[in-house]
C-alpha cells in the first residue's frame, strides 16, 4: 500500500521522477488498488497539464491499457481517486492520515471477538473457565 510517508516523499521529488517511482512500485504489485492506480493517473495528468498537452492525450492511453488487467470497478475507483488527487489534494492527505491512524491503533481486545474467541475460534482459557462458573453456578 502507498502510505502517507510515501506521498510526503513523492512531493519532494520532480514530477517525472515521481511518475517513474510510482510506475515501478505498481509493477511489483499483482493487484494494485484503485487508489494506487489513481495516484499514477493523477501524476500522468499533471504531466500533461504541465507540458500543455491536451488532458487525456497520454493518460487516456494508460486507462485503456488497464482494461485487460483490472476490473471495471478498480478502474472506476482509480479515475475517481485521480480526480480527488487533482481537485482536493488536502482532503486526500487527510483521508490517508486518518486511515493510517486507524490502522496503527491496536484495540484492547485485538485478536478476540465479543465472545472472547481468538482468530482461530478458540476461547481464552480463563474466559472459558469464568463463563463455565457463571453458567453452572
Amino acid at each position: 500500500m502507498i502510505s502517507e510517508k510515501d506521498l510526503e516523499e513523492l512531493q519532494k521529488i520532480p514530477l517525472d521522477e515521481r511518475v517513474k517511482r510510482v510506475e515501478a512500485l505498481l509493477e511489483t504489485k499483482e493487484n494494485p488498488r484503485g487508489f494506487e492506480l489513481g495516484l499514477l493517473l493523477a501524476l500522468k495528468m499533471g504531466q500533461e497539464i504541465r507540458e500543455k498537452k491536451p488532458l487525456g492525450s497520454e493518460s487516456g492511453d494508460l486507462v485503456v491499457s488497464w482494461k485487460d488487467r483490472y476490473s471495471e470497478y478498480v478502474i472506476e475507483e482509480a479515475i475517481a481517486s485521480a480526480k480527488e488527487f487533482l481537485l482536493h489534494p488536502a482532503s486526500i492527505a487527510e483521508k490517508i492520515k486518518a486511515g493510517m491512524d486507524k490502522f496503527n491503533k491496536v484495540p484492547e481486545d485485538a485478536g478476540h471477538d465479543v465472545a472472547g474467541h481468538d482468530e482461530a475460534g478458540q476461547q481464552n482459557a480463563t474466559e472459558s473457565k469464568d463463563q463455565n462458573e457463571a453458567e453452572n453456578g
